[in-house]
């Protein structure tokens, strides 16, 4: 009997700890554009973005964000972080900014379905990575 690797303690507290580090990351910058740090206003309207819209755009990054966190909701919030750093993605194409600025939130939102998929095996099953015979 073959032991499978994916339900290894090591494995599921790798996933954890990658979604701790996408929360984090993702509840900072809500958290920074709901209290309209000069940061995150100034970042906001050098991509274009009215300065108006600074709060509720940190408002649906926390409710996605906290969609994430929750067990329950992982999957809808996996899916609206794709979202949004599919939104950000663009916003750097637009604006011709660097490609590490362009690539990052591609990375970011890569480990946003990795932490998941380490630990689920529905969605392992849907995206499988199987040997070729």
């Amino acid at each position: 009997m073959t032991k499978n690797i994916y339900s290894s303690k090591v494995v599921i507290w790798i996933s954890y700890i990658l979604q701790a580090v996408v929360s984090f990351m993702m509840l900072s910058s809500a958290a920074m554009n709901i209290l309209r740090t000069e940061m995150a206003v100034q970042g906001a309207t050098e991509m274009g973005i009215p300065s108006s819209s600074v709060f509720y755009l940190g408002i649906v990054l926390l409710i996605s964000t906290m969609l994430y966190i929750v067990p329950r909701t992982t999957i809808l919030g996996a899916i609206l972080l794709t979202g949004w750093l599919g939104g950000a993605v663009s916003t750097h194409l637009i604006h011709n900014d660097p490609l590490f600025n362009q690539l990052f939130p591609v990375v970011f939102g890569v480990v946003v379905w990795l932490s998941i998929w380490l630990r689920s095996s529905s969605l392992r099953d849907m995206v499988p990575f199987k040997k070729s015979s």
